[in-house]
């Protein structure tokens, strides 16, 4: 049986992803006619810095200690939604694609075992710009990965990354982030479709405006009737420090104090309305609720 370029590809992807990803469906939601399920792009390796920037070596292992995490390297994972129903397969962020961790960048092969092809994506709708989420897009020969989709962003965070100017506005420690993201962005430029706050981009989906992990960070609100189910992207980017207590700066967001003011309105709708959520690092598949819990609030897995 001969293959093209790509077919080879998604072929080796799948069975790297096989061999990396313990599940590919981690959780899933019915509302309605839509079906949604966590899809694993893998995990990223990051320093406990990440989340705990400028706290002393004491300090730093008094918080690792208190959360209940290891020593070493954080190991979050990589959960993308994937919205079917019909006549639309929608993907809410793209992963991280080939170019960013080893241990991330396995979505291709996690929808082949799903049975969903790239050719079927129907939109691709972003929350942000960083890699995990945008260099997806392209393939390990610089295609693009879903060639008929939609792709849908916010203007704002569509304006901040496809500016030239960020790259050297943005600090040295971002800088390859905003390259990579610009070198993506171009080859969209005639595909995307920009939308704004509160606007209904499709059918039961609605925009919410979450900035701070970057300037235009877009969620979604994704609804039938009476029910429906927040997807997060990295508005809460993690469910230790940002759940018991929203309101502490997180070195990963750039602008943390915007971060912060919109993670603590969230929760307190996520728990007083006990909305489902959907958190693009959140463990189990992301798939949970937010509950109170003393001053702050604690994440509570769907399994």
């Amino acid at each position: 049986m001969a293959f093209t370029r790509r077919e080879f590809g998604l072929s080796a992807a799948a069975g790297l992803a096989a061999a990396a990803v313990p599940g590919w469906a981690s959780a899933r939601i019915t509302l309605g006619n839509k079906r949604i399920e966590t899809v694993s792009d893998g995990y990223l390796t990051l320093p406990p810095e990440f989340l705990f920037d400028g706290l002393e070596p004491d300090a730093l292992q008094q918080a690792l200690k208190q959360y209940g995490l290891a020593a070493g390297p954080l190991t979050p994972e990589v959960n993308v939604t994937l919205l079917r129903e019909e006549g639309r397969v929608v993907l809410f962020d793209a992963g991280a694609g080939p170019g960013f961790q080893d241990s991330a960048g396995n979505l291709p092969g996690a929808l082949d075992v799903l049975g969903v092809t790239p050719d079927q994506v129907t939109h691709v709708v972003f929350t942000h710009c960083h890699p995990d989420h945008l260099w997806g897009v392209l393939d390990d020969f610089d295609d693009l990965l879903f060639p008929g989709a939609a792709y849908l962003m916010g203007q704002g965070e569509w304006d901040y990354w496809f500016d030239p100017q960020t790259a050297d506005s943005i600090g040295s420690s971002r800088t390859g982030m905003a390259i990579g993201a610009r070198r993506r962005m171009e080859r969209l430029e005639d595909k995307v479709q920009l939308f704004r706050d509160g606007e209904e981009i499709l059918p039961g989906v609605a925009a919410h405006a979450t900035p701070g992990h970057t300037p235009g960070h877009m969620s979604f609100e994704v609804r039938d009737g009476s029910d429906s189910v927040l997807v997060l992207g990295d508005a809460v980017g993690n469910h230790h420090v940002s759940f018991a207590d929203p309101a502490r700066l997180v070195g990963a967001d750039q602008e943390p104090q915007t971060a912060a003011a919109a993670r603590m309105r969230l929760l307190d709708r996520l728990a007083a309305e006990q909305m489902q959520l959907i958190g693009y690092h959140l463990p189990g598949g992301g798939i949970g609720r937010a509950e109170r819990m003393g001053s702050g609030y604690r994440f509570v897995p769907a399994v």
